[in-house]
């Protein structure tokens, strides 16, 4: 059994913070800088050259490269050999949160109830998913969510006869709808599979997936292909101004389901695609 002082997981989410909202991820750049390329529309380019300008601005002057800092949405995957110890888990993350947002003068967007809408000031609580694995380590992906993205979020409710044709319509539908308000160019997280809260984690955990690395599975990669290139021909493009590149990719991922259902998420996120991992 190995012990880890909960207080190294608050210090770990607090510079992941800081440093995810501050530097695009390799990823990310990648698909930036490669779409800059490619991009044949004139005012796609020219959008594209400013969103590059506005990484080098933020990297410069240590400001974040999008003024909403999102909500933080945090997946913990904690070894069934790990002894917390100092205190309770959840507390540790949100002050690692709380410390992140505060020191790095990130924006706090997080209200302490949907209705009453009184702003926490510290953007916490966290949005925490946990899951027991084997080993020894902690493993923490923080993926903070701005909503003008994730506010476009859809779950379908399908019928298994509506087969994989129903889940490209589905996703078409999900995209096109959203059109400029998710900011592209995008990344687009899918769930399939599972009941309808299993899918949308499935599509928000897609997310965390580097651009451009496929799912394993054979015909869900080809779907991945697929759909970005029809996703790329809906002439959305950078800033919903027209183009080629809407998307940057396309990440799916599946899980068994009943036999009676087919439940769809399209999870949307704009070009920064947040995301950042540590294992402690």
């Amino acid at each position: 059994m190995r012990e880890i002082p909960v207080e190294s997981i608050t210090e770990a989410v607090s510079e992941m913070c800081i440093k995810v909202c501050h530097e695009l991820s390799d990823d990310m750049r990648t698909c930036l800088f490669d779409a800059y390329e490619k991009e044949t529309s004139d005012i796609g380019k020219k959008i594209l050259g400013q969103l590059k300008d506005n990484l080098a601005i933020a990297k410069e002057e240590m400001i974040p490269i999008c003024q909403d800092t999102g909500m933080a949405v945090i997946f913990m995957k904690v070894g069934q050999d790990v002894h917390l110890t100092g205190g309770d888990i959840t507390d540790a993350v949100n002050e690692g949160v709380r410390r992140g947002y505060r020191e790095g003068f990130l924006r706090k967007s997080v209200v302490a109830d949907p209705i009453e809408r009184v702003n926490t000031k510290d953007n916490t609580p966290a949005v925490i998913h946990y899951e027991i694995v084997p080993g020894d380590k902690v493993g923490i992906t923080l993926a903070p969510k701005g909503f003008g993205s994730e506010n476009m979020s859809r779950v379908f409710m399908l019928k298994p006869a509506d087969g994989i044709e129903g889940v490209k319509a589905s996703i078409l539908e999900a995209v096109r709808d959203a059109g400029p308000n998710a900011c592209p160019p995008m990344v687009v997280g899918v769930g399939i599979g599972g009941t309808f809260e299993k899918c949308a984690l499935l599509a928000k955990e897609a997310l965390t997936r580097p651009a451009g690395e496929h799912s394993p599975i054979g015909y869900v990669k080809d779907l991945e292909e697929e759909m970005l290139d029809a996703i790329n021909e809906l002439d959305i493009g950078p800033a919903g101004l027209g183009g080629k590149c809407t998307a940057f990719a396309v990440n799916i991922n599946t899980y068994p389901t009943h036999i009676a259902g087919l439940p769809v998420a399209v999870n949307i996120c704009c070009h920064v695609n947040r995301h950042i991992s540590v294992e402690i």
